[in-house]
Protein backbone atom coordinates (compact mmCIF):
# COMPACT_ATOMS: atom_id res chain seq x y z
CA UNK A 1 0.00 0.00 0.00
CA UNK A 2 2.96 2.06 0.68
CA UNK A 3 3.73 2.01 -2.99
CA UNK A 4 0.48 2.40 -4.21
CA UNK A 5 -0.50 5.66 -2.33
CA UNK A 6 2.85 7.21 -3.17
CA UNK A 7 2.17 8.66 -6.47
CA UNK A 8 -0.84 10.71 -4.47
CA UNK A 9 0.84 11.87 -1.79
CA UNK A 10 3.96 13.46 -3.64
CA UNK A 11 3.54 17.13 -3.68
CA UNK A 12 3.83 18.93 -6.92
CA UNK A 13 6.84 21.23 -7.58
CA UNK A 14 6.07 24.10 -7.22
CA UNK A 15 9.07 25.44 -8.76
CA UNK A 16 8.71 23.52 -11.79
CA UNK A 17 9.55 25.32 -15.30
CA UNK A 18 5.96 25.46 -16.65
CA UNK A 19 4.69 28.91 -17.07
CA UNK A 20 1.40 28.39 -19.05
CA UNK A 21 0.46 26.11 -16.26
CA UNK A 22 -2.03 27.50 -13.27
CA UNK A 23 -0.40 25.41 -10.69
CA UNK A 24 -3.75 25.78 -8.48
CA UNK A 25 -6.02 23.41 -10.87
CA UNK A 26 -3.31 20.48 -11.39
CA UNK A 27 -3.48 17.82 -8.72
CA UNK A 28 -1.24 14.82 -7.77
CA UNK A 29 -2.71 11.60 -9.29
CA UNK A 30 -4.74 9.90 -6.58
CA UNK A 31 -4.62 6.01 -6.68
CA UNK A 32 -6.75 5.47 -4.27
CA UNK A 33 -9.44 7.03 -6.77
CA UNK A 34 -8.39 5.05 -9.57
CA UNK A 35 -9.48 2.16 -7.04
CA UNK A 36 -12.88 2.43 -5.53
CA UNK A 37 -14.65 0.00 -3.83
CA UNK A 38 -16.58 -2.21 -7.14
CA UNK A 39 -20.41 -1.39 -6.91
CA UNK A 40 -22.23 -5.10 -7.01
CA UNK A 41 -25.27 -4.10 -9.27
CA UNK A 42 -25.28 -5.55 -12.91
CA UNK A 43 -23.51 -3.80 -15.42
CA UNK A 44 -26.19 -1.79 -17.64
CA UNK A 45 -25.54 -2.04 -21.27
CA UNK A 46 -27.74 -0.05 -23.47
CA UNK A 47 -27.38 -1.26 -27.35
CA UNK A 48 -28.35 0.56 -30.66
CA UNK A 49 -28.34 -0.75 -34.00
CA UNK A 50 -28.70 1.13 -37.24
CA UNK A 51 -31.67 -0.63 -39.56
CA UNK A 52 -35.35 -0.87 -39.81
CA UNK A 53 -35.53 -3.07 -42.45
CA UNK A 54 -37.54 -6.45 -41.63
CA UNK A 55 -34.77 -8.40 -41.81
CA UNK A 56 -31.91 -6.77 -40.29
CA UNK A 57 -28.36 -8.50 -39.65
CA UNK A 58 -27.44 -5.46 -37.88
CA UNK A 59 -30.57 -5.99 -35.39
CA UNK A 60 -29.93 -9.85 -35.11
CA UNK A 61 -25.85 -9.12 -34.59
CA UNK A 62 -26.96 -6.38 -31.91
CA UNK A 63 -29.60 -8.79 -30.19
CA UNK A 64 -26.40 -11.90 -30.38
CA UNK A 65 -24.36 -9.40 -28.27
CA UNK A 66 -27.45 -9.02 -25.99
CA UNK A 67 -27.87 -12.36 -25.14
CA UNK A 68 -24.08 -12.73 -24.63
CA UNK A 69 -23.86 -9.87 -22.13
CA UNK A 70 -27.15 -10.89 -20.28
CA UNK A 71 -24.84 -14.35 -20.34
CA UNK A 72 -22.05 -12.11 -18.60
CA UNK A 73 -24.24 -10.56 -15.79
CA UNK A 74 -25.20 -7.40 -17.56
CA UNK A 75 -28.77 -5.85 -17.63
CA UNK A 76 -29.15 -5.13 -21.24
CA UNK A 77 -31.89 -3.16 -22.63
CA UNK A 78 -32.47 -2.14 -26.22
CA UNK A 79 -33.27 0.72 -28.18
CA UNK A 80 -35.52 0.53 -31.45
CA UNK A 81 -35.04 3.32 -33.79
CA UNK A 82 -38.28 3.03 -35.83
CA UNK A 83 -40.51 6.36 -34.96
CA UNK A 84 -37.20 8.28 -33.99
CA UNK A 85 -37.24 11.78 -36.24
CA UNK A 86 -34.15 12.92 -37.86
CA UNK A 87 -32.20 15.61 -35.55
CA UNK A 88 -33.61 18.81 -35.11
CA UNK A 89 -36.66 18.05 -37.10
CA UNK A 90 -38.80 17.41 -33.75
CA UNK A 91 -38.14 18.99 -30.01
CA UNK A 92 -36.43 17.22 -27.47
CA UNK A 93 -39.71 16.55 -26.26
CA UNK A 94 -40.51 14.30 -28.57
CA UNK A 95 -41.07 10.70 -27.04
CA UNK A 96 -38.68 9.02 -28.96
CA UNK A 97 -35.89 11.31 -28.67
CA UNK A 98 -36.79 11.01 -24.52
CA UNK A 99 -36.58 7.35 -24.46
CA UNK A 100 -33.35 7.58 -26.20
CA UNK A 101 -31.86 10.17 -23.73
CA UNK A 102 -33.14 8.31 -20.95
CA UNK A 103 -31.83 4.93 -21.98
CA UNK A 104 -28.29 6.75 -22.28
CA UNK A 105 -28.47 8.53 -19.22
CA UNK A 106 -28.80 4.88 -17.96
CA UNK A 107 -26.54 3.02 -19.08
CA UNK A 108 -22.97 2.47 -17.74
CA UNK A 109 -21.79 1.35 -21.04
CA UNK A 110 -23.18 1.25 -24.61
CA UNK A 111 -22.79 -1.17 -28.58
CA UNK A 112 -23.69 0.23 -31.24
CA UNK A 113 -24.02 -1.54 -33.84
CA UNK A 114 -24.73 -0.31 -37.64
CA UNK A 115 -25.03 -1.68 -41.55
CA UNK A 116 -22.05 -0.52 -43.50
CA UNK A 117 -23.76 1.64 -46.11
CA UNK A 118 -22.10 3.63 -49.24
CA UNK A 119 -18.65 2.71 -47.29
CA UNK A 120 -19.72 4.61 -44.08
CA UNK A 121 -22.44 4.40 -41.00
CA UNK A 122 -25.96 4.57 -41.62
CA UNK A 123 -28.37 7.62 -40.92
CA UNK A 124 -30.19 5.87 -38.94
CA UNK A 125 -27.12 5.26 -36.37
CA UNK A 126 -25.92 8.29 -36.80
CA UNK A 127 -29.19 9.94 -36.27
CA UNK A 128 -29.23 7.96 -33.01
CA UNK A 129 -26.05 9.69 -31.65
CA UNK A 130 -26.69 12.56 -32.91
CA UNK A 131 -30.08 13.17 -30.78
CA UNK A 132 -27.28 12.00 -27.73
CA UNK A 133 -26.14 15.71 -26.43
CA UNK A 134 -22.65 15.91 -25.09
CA UNK A 135 -23.82 17.59 -22.60
CA UNK A 136 -27.69 18.76 -20.52
CA UNK A 137 -26.94 21.64 -18.30
CA UNK A 138 -24.20 20.28 -16.12
CA UNK A 139 -25.14 16.02 -16.78
CA UNK A 140 -22.44 14.82 -19.60
CA UNK A 141 -25.23 11.81 -20.92
CA UNK A 142 -22.12 9.70 -22.61
CA UNK A 143 -18.97 11.09 -20.54
CA UNK A 144 -16.76 8.21 -19.00
CA UNK A 145 -19.26 5.50 -20.53
CA UNK A 146 -17.65 2.23 -21.56
CA UNK A 147 -18.50 1.90 -26.06
CA UNK A 148 -18.41 -1.47 -28.17
CA UNK A 149 -18.40 -1.12 -31.63
CA UNK A 150 -19.79 -3.82 -34.58
CA UNK A 151 -20.95 -3.71 -38.02
CA UNK A 152 -22.25 -6.19 -40.46
CA UNK A 153 -21.01 -6.06 -44.09
CA UNK A 154 -23.19 -7.35 -47.42
CA UNK A 155 -19.89 -7.76 -49.39
CA UNK A 156 -16.39 -8.40 -47.81
CA UNK A 157 -15.12 -7.56 -44.60
CA UNK A 158 -14.53 -3.33 -43.93
CA UNK A 159 -13.93 -1.34 -40.62
CA UNK A 160 -15.21 1.75 -42.54
CA UNK A 161 -18.09 1.98 -40.47
CA UNK A 162 -16.36 1.18 -36.92
CA UNK A 163 -13.79 3.39 -37.05
CA UNK A 164 -16.63 6.29 -37.86
CA UNK A 165 -18.31 5.17 -34.83
CA UNK A 166 -15.20 5.23 -32.64
CA UNK A 167 -13.90 9.00 -33.87
CA UNK A 168 -17.98 9.44 -32.71
CA UNK A 169 -17.07 7.57 -29.52
CA UNK A 170 -14.36 9.77 -28.44
CA UNK A 171 -16.43 12.97 -29.28
CA UNK A 172 -19.18 11.76 -27.10
CA UNK A 173 -16.36 11.47 -24.52
CA UNK A 174 -16.44 7.27 -23.96
CA UNK A 175 -14.50 4.93 -23.33
CA UNK A 176 -14.40 3.08 -26.60
CA UNK A 177 -12.78 -0.45 -25.87
CA UNK A 178 -9.76 -1.43 -28.26
CA UNK A 179 -11.70 -4.60 -29.53
CA UNK A 180 -14.43 -4.46 -32.67
CA UNK A 181 -16.57 -7.06 -34.67
CA UNK A 182 -17.02 -6.98 -38.29
CA UNK A 183 -19.41 -9.21 -39.93
CA UNK A 184 -18.62 -9.51 -43.27
CA UNK A 185 -21.45 -11.31 -45.88
CA UNK A 186 -23.75 -11.21 -43.05
CA UNK A 187 -26.05 -12.95 -44.68
CA UNK A 188 -24.31 -16.15 -44.62
CA UNK A 189 -23.90 -15.61 -40.59
CA UNK A 190 -27.23 -15.97 -39.26
CA UNK A 191 -29.38 -19.41 -39.16
CA UNK A 192 -33.21 -19.22 -40.60
CA UNK A 193 -34.25 -18.21 -36.61
CA UNK A 194 -31.96 -15.47 -37.15
CA UNK A 195 -29.19 -16.70 -34.59
CA UNK A 196 -25.71 -16.30 -35.23
CA UNK A 197 -23.40 -19.52 -36.60
CA UNK A 198 -20.57 -20.65 -35.19
CA UNK A 199 -17.51 -18.89 -37.01
CA UNK A 200 -14.62 -17.17 -36.44
CA UNK A 201 -16.91 -13.81 -36.53
CA UNK A 202 -18.81 -15.04 -33.71
CA UNK A 203 -15.94 -15.38 -31.69
CA UNK A 204 -14.83 -12.19 -32.13
CA UNK A 205 -18.29 -10.86 -30.59
CA UNK A 206 -17.59 -13.01 -28.12
CA UNK A 207 -14.17 -11.44 -27.57
CA UNK A 208 -15.67 -8.12 -27.71
CA UNK A 209 -18.74 -8.52 -25.39
CA UNK A 210 -16.46 -10.22 -22.42
CA UNK A 211 -13.77 -6.83 -23.30
CA UNK A 212 -16.59 -4.83 -22.74
CA UNK A 213 -17.66 -6.18 -19.73
CA UNK A 214 -14.38 -6.07 -18.38
CA UNK A 215 -13.88 -2.67 -19.16
CA UNK A 216 -17.04 -1.27 -17.48
CA UNK A 217 -16.82 -2.98 -14.37
CA UNK A 218 -12.83 -1.77 -14.49
CA UNK A 219 -13.92 1.77 -14.79
CA UNK A 220 -17.67 3.13 -13.81
CA UNK A 221 -16.62 3.98 -10.57
CA UNK A 222 -13.97 5.95 -11.18
CA UNK A 223 -15.64 7.52 -14.23
CA UNK A 224 -15.91 10.86 -12.30
CA UNK A 225 -12.20 10.81 -11.38
CA UNK A 226 -10.97 9.48 -14.67
CA UNK A 227 -12.89 12.43 -16.75
CA UNK A 228 -11.76 15.27 -14.34
CA UNK A 229 -9.62 17.67 -16.14
CA UNK A 230 -7.59 20.40 -15.81
CA UNK A 231 -8.70 22.51 -18.39
CA UNK A 232 -12.70 21.92 -16.89
CA UNK A 233 -11.37 22.76 -13.32
CA UNK A 234 -9.60 25.63 -14.22
CA UNK A 235 -12.46 27.09 -16.65
CA UNK A 236 -15.02 26.66 -13.79
CA UNK A 237 -12.71 28.04 -11.03
CA UNK A 238 -12.41 31.32 -13.73
CA UNK A 239 -16.03 31.80 -13.83
CA UNK A 240 -16.43 31.56 -10.07
CA UNK A 241 -14.04 34.55 -9.83
CA UNK A 242 -15.32 36.16 -12.13
CA UNK A 243 -18.97 35.73 -10.60
CA UNK A 244 -17.31 37.12 -7.59
CA UNK A 245 -15.58 40.30 -8.47
CA UNK A 246 -18.91 41.41 -10.80
CA UNK A 247 -21.04 41.33 -6.76
CA UNK A 248 -18.02 42.89 -5.05
CA UNK A 249 -18.70 46.03 -7.87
Amino acid sequence: MRRASALADTPLEAGADLPALDARHLRPIDLAALRPAISVHKPRILILYGSLRTISYSRLLAEEAGRLLTELGCEVRFFDPKGLPLPDAEPVSHPKVQELRDLSQWSEGQVWVSPERHGAMTGIMKAQIDWIPLSVGAIRPTQGKTLAVMQVSGGSQSFNAVNQMRVLGRWMRMITIPNQSSVAKAFQEFDENGRMKPSSYYERVVDVCEELVKFTLLTRDASAYLTDRYSERKETADKLEARTQLKSL
